[in-house]
């Protein structure tokens, strides 16, 4: 048997060999602190989990559920991005669509719009799912490095008018994976002005929408007027309520970019399971407090890595979102070289930043999804193991 000439394309997925490595290491009695992946540690709240139970005694939950989401998930998702965003007017019959997570509404989209020849417009570092998608759908990858520079967003400027138009999709995530960096809207009219002129769907990975740290509130796209014009967003309840498991999300916006994605995924899955929809709307209801109760736990283990990097010579600015402190690794060492050492010296499993791209390179990536206490524990192995970042 042979593999398709597309897998000789695309690298084993990131997060899969960080977890077999995690696992080899712990078989041989290592005590690993894994920063490696954003999958947060607190269960999923009660009151979620209760709706899930009531849903599984109702047997009306038990068949097929519609393949675009039920009508009441819908109209959910509707009013929630009118209560978080002002986003009114959605219609849940044609701007909506339910997602299972995001990855494979991600994935999705790409088959829904690119063919061989046309280009995806992604950036670089950036989820690794932008990529694959792009090459599973036969089209190219087009990188728009993320620089500090720029506060890692963006050149539009400098992506080539013949690339620009030849893309048939132009993908943004902020709060940034794994940069940590955000938007503000005028970059977003930016962003809808340049897709609109190339005929672009402009898709946004909106996935930590909530995950924001003293006081900000990140936008979303839809808030430029316009927007729905050109562009979809991307949601997710995995990171927000602590439901990774439970893969559920949301995507809406544009009614043709609602439309391509819900005719692939119709024929691929058999949508998210009804009993999951009831509890994803309760989540959805979640009062603030109960949600900033969640946030400032992140929040406090952000600041001991800021705090912990600072006392060790790294120059830091805590990120204002995100599950993620993007760190550049001390000059003279490649990214893969320092997270090496971190293995062998400290115990500690973080993926290099080249993982995410070329752009990545130079940089770790730290994932604030394990306590306060064994995110200190790293920091004094880092301290008594002589690793400084000058």
């Amino acid at each position: 048997m042979q593999f398709a000439k597309r897998l000789e394309k695309i690298p084993p997925y990131l997060f899969a060999q960080i977890d077999r490595k995690r696992e080899e290491l712990v078989a041989k009695g290592v005590d690993i602190i894994n920063m490696g992946v954003g999958d947060p540690d607190k269960p999923t709240p009660p009151r979620i989990v209760r709706a899930m139970q009531d849903a599984l005694d109702d047997p009306s939950t038990h068949n097929y559920p519609p393949y675009q989401g039920t009508k009441e998930y819908r109209q959910a998702a509707a009013q929630w991005m009118e209560r978080r965003f002002g986003v009114a007017g959605l219609n849940p019959d044609t701007e909506v669509v339910s997602s299972i997570g995001s990855k494979e509404a991600i994935h999705n989209t790409f088959l829904a719009f690119v063919e061989p020849g046309d280009y995806s417009i992604i950036p670089d570092p950036g989820y690794p799912v932008y990529r694959t998608a792009t090459i599973f759908a036969g089209g190219e990858p087009y990188p728009m490095p993320l620089n500090p520079e720029n506060g890692f967003l963006p050149d539009l400027s400098a992506i080539p008018p013949e690339i620009a138009e030849r893309a048939k999709l132009l993908w943004i995530n902020y709060p940034n994976n794994p940069t940590g960096a955000v938007a503000s809207l005028e970059f977003f009219a930016e962003l809808v002005e340049f897709c609109r002129r190339y005929e672009i769907l402009l898709c946004h990975d909106h996935a930590y929408s909530e995950m924001a740290y003293d006081g900000y509130k990140p936008p979303s796209v839809l808030q430029v007027p316009g927007a729905k014009d050109v562009a979809i967003e991307f949601h997710s309840l995995s990171k927000s309520y602590n439901m990774m498991g439970w893969r559920v999300g949301f995507v809406v916006g544009n009614a043709t970019g609602i439309k391509g994605l819900t005719q692939v995924k119709s024929n691929i899955d058999s949508g998210v399971f009804k009993a999951i929809q009831r509890s994803a709307i309760v989540a959805m209801s979640t009062p603030e407090a109960a949600l900033q109760e969640v946030i400032s736990v992140y929040q406090q283990r952000r600041d001991v890595v800021i705090a912990g990097l600072q006392s060790l010579g790294w120059p830091l600015e805590p990120p204002k979102a995100t599950l993620y402190v993007w760190v550049p690794v001390p000059k003279g060492k490649t990214s893969a070289e320092f997270v090496t050492l971190l293995l062998e010296k400290c115990g500690i499993i973080v993926p290099p930043g080249n993982g995410y791209g070329t752009y990545g390179e130079g940089y770790f990536r730290i994932a604030l999804t394990i306590s306060a206490e064994r995110l200190q524990e790293g920091i004094e192995r880092m301290r008594a193991a002589g690793i400084r970042y000058s």
